[in-house]
């Protein structure tokens, strides 16, 4: 009985692991693009389907400590080794793995962008307000550094 409850968390997670991944293919395309409104919705989204992926590992995870396995692809293993379900837990098992191992490498992805673009804003910002005056090279091919620093209302 176990085993059946088991297979239903986890094809009730493979699409909501595809829309999960989906969303962070789009937040990183706006992201690019630096459209906040989108973002705001995909990350309403976003929350909204991590809860539930969530839960329902937690379940999976109950299950399989309640029947004295272990709550990793083991303990998935060692069950479907005493069930007539065995290889269609392993199959969604090892499906929904792969698409959680997909949102994890595009969201490391979008992680890496918003620090690049935080780098940039905040490199801009010094520079516009000349708390780090940036080093030009003059006519001669040499670095001169602006000796005047400038409120930000003044640049």
């Amino acid at each position: 009985m176990h085993d059946q409850t088991l297979l239903q968390l986890i094809e009730e997670d493979l699409p909501y692991a595809g829309q999960l991944l989906e969303l962070l293919r789009d937040e990183s395309l706006a992201l690019q693009s630096r459209d906040m409104e989108l973002l705001e919705t995909i990350l309403a989204q976003k929350q909204s389907l991590i809860v539930l992926l969530e839960q329902n590992g937690r379940r999976r995870s109950q299950l399989l400590v309640q029947l004295g396995l272990s709550a990793d692809r083991e303990g998935l293993q060692a069950l479907a080794r005493q069930s007539h379900l065995g290889d269609a837990l392993l199959e969604r098992g090892d499906s929904l793995s792969q698409l959680l191992s997909q949102c994890q490498a595009i969201n490391a992805q979008v992680g890496q962008g918003i620090v690049r673009q935080q780098v940039a804003t905040a490199n801009q910002i010094r520079i516009i307000t000349g708390a780090e005056p940036p080093s030009l090279y003059n006519s001669r091919g040499s670095t001169s550094k602006m000796a005047t620093y400038r409120a930000l209302s003044q640049a």
